[in-house]
């Protein structure tokens, strides 16, 4: 062979080996990522080739799936009372992706996760197309109708939780908005999207477990918490150190209380938490400092990360906080901030004896032939609080709900404990306040629902003067608690 040839036969194999080494490094190293791409066209059409699996709640399907026309990808997803369940499901559109459970459990409704993987077989020996499986929840129709309901007419939240177990009973959001009308790739399902997105109102942000507020009050129960596992009191009903007025430390700005009248003059912790005793509570908040503080905080799962499965936006106890500062977070306020799930986390601890068990929005995945594929257990994720302090702090809940402002929640033959808030905000508080209501039933065999209530009157027609916690977000507590007591 002369040189010539040589030459062409050598470069020729290099193209030969390139194209090799290319289209291995494709198919193994680059197979995912490709797959994956969001500008794959085939994946698209592969997700949406057959019915996607479904959510469920109390055992009927609230999503379904609907033939397309006009288009390769086959099917949609449809939704049933889309608006209520929205904070529950999200949404999964052809153009928009999807979130929440949706999101979290998409190749399981699709029926590509691995958990299906001898359903799947069994499917392609018998040339049958995948099928998806279903994502049982734990939400309970009647409390979330309730919930739903209830929050109707206002920008607000509630949630709904079975302390022994963690389960969700409730999470819903308003203003809401319906997944199905923006399920689909075409012009209408477009403006649809934008239409939302524009809303000064935000219905596509879940208000329940995506947005930070300052919790009023209802921090308050904390902060007794925080007083008596800490030691720095013992006895609900012994007169406290508190003079009124009292100022912030280091300051001359007084701690005032919403009514003067009160008698928050060294109150107990039980008439504290009954008038709702501003100087009581930023005094033990000051008097603990903010490492104890923020240390029982946490352990009600502040600062941490929160996945029930989908995941909470972190509830915040600020740091490097200085005195005054430190006295505003034993009221709520300051740079405290939490989600309305986070409030109903801690409501739901002190009603468990103070055992804070692990969220849960899913109670098994089902599959394609309703065999249990995976069941949720319940799952403690710490103690907050020791089962004495619970019990003291359930007394003055207690106490709050037949003697104080509590008296909304209140149930005929039912034990309810309860706490109103009320929280300011916007520049020199200049907005209309936040209302808060979080509450608990307890039976004979404990307690089966708490609940904590968030509503911003904002737009909604209400006048300052007239927002409370137990006026507005009061009512519908109840009504979430009768929904799971009288099944």
């Amino acid at each position: 062979m002369n040189k010539p040839v040589r030459r062409v036969a050598l470069f020729s194999g290099l193209l030969v080996l390139s194209l090799l080494v290319r289209s291995t490094w494709l198919q193994f190293a680059q197979a995912d990522e490709l797959a994956n791409n969001e500008h794959n066209r085939r994946v698209k059409i592969n997700t949406y080739a057959q019915p996607r699996g479904d959510i469920v709640v109390g055992g009927n399907p609230v999503t379904g799936s609907a033939p397309t026309t006009g288009s390769d990808l086959k099917y949609k997803r449809t939704y049933k009372n889309g608006p209520m369940y929205a904070p529950v499901t999200g949404y999964a559109s052809q153009i928009y992706g999807a979130n929440q459970l949706e999101f979290v459990y998409d190749k399981f409704l699709t029926g590509t996760d691995d958990k299906l993987f001898l359903q799947r077989t069994a499917d392609m020996l018998g040339g049958k197309k995948p099928q998806g499986g279903d994502v049982v929840t734990t939400i309970d129709p009647k409390a979330q109708k309730a919930a739903y309901e209830g929050l109707a007419k206002y920008k607000g939240a509630a949630v709904a939780i079975e302390p022994s177990t963690g389960r969700i009973l409730a999470l819903a959001s308003t203003p809401s908005y319906d997944p199905s009308v923006f399920s689909g790739e075409n012009t209408k399902d477009q403006k649809a999207w934008e239409k939302l997105e524009k809303d000064k109102d935000k219905p596509l942000s879940n208000r329940a477990i995506k947005e930070l507020y300052p919790s009023g009050s209802t921090f308050k129960i904390l902060t007794a918490a925080a007083a008596l596992d800490h030691g720095l009191y013992t006895d609900i009903n012994a007169p406290t150190d508190s003079p009124y007025p009292w100022n912030l430390p280091d300051t001359v700005t007084p701690m005032k209380n919403e009514n003067e009248s009160a008698p928050c003059r060294n109150a107990s912790l039980k008439v504290a938490m009954q008038y709702s005793c501003n100087n009581v509570f930023a005094k033990i908040a000051a008097e603990l400092g903010q490492d104890k503080m923020r240390e029982t905080a946490e352990k009600f799962g502040f600062d941490k990360d929160v996945f029930m499965p989908v995941s909470v936006v972190k509830s915040v106890y600020p740091t490097k906080l200085n005195r005054p500062q430190t006295a505003l977070t034993g009221i709520g306020q300051g740079d405290l901030r939490a989600t309305p799930f986070q409030i109903a986390m801690m409501t739901a601890a002190i009603a468990n004896d103070g055992k804070l068990m692990k969220p849960t929005l899913v109670d098994k995945l089902r599959g394609p032939d309703l065999s249990t594929v995976e069941q949720t257990k319940p799952e403690t994720m710490d103690q907050a609080i020791s089962p004495e302090t619970a019990r003291k702090v359930q007394e003055m809940m207690e106490f709050t709900a037949t003697e104080g402002t509590g008296k909304a929640a209140l149930i005929d033959g039912t034990t309810v404990g309860a706490k109103t808030g009320t929280a300011q905000h916007g520049v020199n508080n200049d907005k209309i306040p936040y209302a808060w209501f979080v509450s608990y039933a307890k039976q004979a065999d404990g307690s089966p629902v708490a609940v904590a209530v968030f509503i911003d009157p904002e737009g909604s027609g209400v006048d300052r003067e007239d927002v409370s916690g137990g006026g507005l977000a009061g009512p519908i507590a109840k009504k979430i608690m009768e929904a799971v007591i009288k099944k």
